[in-house]
């Protein structure tokens, strides 16, 4: 199966492969959310699954490296992003501020990128425990995925390194108001060494996203993947395309979390025109870095279709201090940007309509 070099086929294996697959397994995981015992926990699994359900088909795009492999890394995938975010619900709507509970629930993140490690109770820190299995069965679908990928050893310190980030980050970004920046610094200067190039604030952006996970695992169906293959994925997506991925999803809720009094990261940009010349760089970096990789067309092609996804959301219109900053970003994306922008492929409608697959063929690729 080939891998999609244009945006035309990848939408084409988007709306026709992909998407249908992530509803089934999104559908089966919806089942079993329902018969969760505890209130709590039922009520914010399915609403994770309901509001959230886009990242899991816009993170099924990655499945499409693993070839004839497909189907098994969209369960992977979609196992992996259900439990992101169903513990993102948990530590966001949660009563609880205590870091210990957030690390022991995130340790099924971690556990699900050990096919041999037992599965532990990770609901232990807090009073809301009787999920009826759904979190063990999430993390045991995961390792069972796993299994299935030749010489799995090569990718694993390196998926492990990309969790503890994103784990770390979790932990650190939901206790209370005012420890999370000083943590969150702290955390950086571990870090900022071998990062000089980023703030603390783009290190945590960079930290938030599971796009280089999802690269590794499908890329790894392949069992000619190497271990410098795996190294080059790490150095491109972490920090540039995930970074680039998170710093945009926070770009356009910032209106959303002022009035809330949200952690955004942007906020802490110290004028517009240095935030836009930071995205700038990001996306530049992000760019540079992908075209080493194998399938190179395709990766610069999520990166397109990242900046389509985020900047056509309605919240930029509801913005006007961003809708510049978003329209000299689609530019540099180039003209695969704005027909994805313009198509608004991706998260939640990863189809095309008849008139923008026409207006791109006339237009050329």
């Amino acid at each position: 199966m080939a891998i999609p070099a244009s945006p035309l086929s990848l939408i084409t294996a988007a709306h026709f492969k992909v998407l249908p697959a992530v509803r089934r397994c999104l559908s089966t995981w919806t089942l079993q959310a329902q018969k969760i015992p505890n209130l709590e926990l039922r009520h914010q699994a399915l609403a994770s699954l309901e509001t959230k359900k886009f990242h899991c088909e816009g993170g099924g795009l990655y499945s499409l490296l693993a070839k004839s492999h497909w189907y098994e890394a969209i369960n992977f995938i979609v196992a992996y992003q259900t439990i992101s975010d169903y513990l993102d619900n948990l530590c966001d709507r949660s009563t609880s501020l205590d870091p210990e509970d957030f690390r022991a629930l995130h340790e099924s993140l971690l556990h699900a990128l050990m096919p041999d490690s037992p599965s532990t109770n990770y609901y232990r820190v807090r009073d809301d425990q009787e999920d009826g299995g759904y979190l063990k069965s999430l993390v045991s679908t995961c390792q069972a995925s796993l299994r299935k990928i030749p010489n799995y050893s090569r990718i694993a310190p390196t998926l492990q390194q990309l969790a503890s980030y994103y784990c770390d980050l979790q932990v650190h970004k939901h206790v209370r108001v005012e420890e999370r920046v000083p943590r969150l610094k702290n955390w950086f200067s571990r870090y900022q060494d071998k990062l000089p190039d980023l703030s603390w604030y783009e290190f945590s952006a960079s930290a938030g996203s599971t796009l280089g996970v999802f690269c590794l695992v499908s890329s790894a169906f392949d069992g000619d993947f190497s271990e410098d293959q795996t190294k080059q994925v790490e150095r491109s997506y972490f920090p540039w395309v995930q970074g680039l991925h998170i710093l945009l999803d926070y770009l356009i809720d910032q209106q959303e979390d002022r009035a809330n009094g949200d952690l955004n990261f942007c906020f802490y940009y110290p004028n517009k025109d240095e935030m836009m010349g930071r995205f700038r760089h990001f996306l530049e970096q992000a760019t540079q870095s992908v075209a080493r990789l194998p399938h190179a067309r395709f990766h610069k092609m999520i990166n397109q279709a990242l900046l389509g996804v985020y900047l056509s959301d309605h919240k930029v219109q509801e913005q006007p201090e961003i809708q510049l900053m978003a329209q000299n970003l689609i530019k540099l994306g180039g003209r695969p940007a704005s027909f994805f922008y313009w198509s608004r492929l991706g998260i939640s409608q990863l189809g095309a309509s008849p008139k923008a697959v026409e207006s791109y063929e006339h237009a050329g690729t």
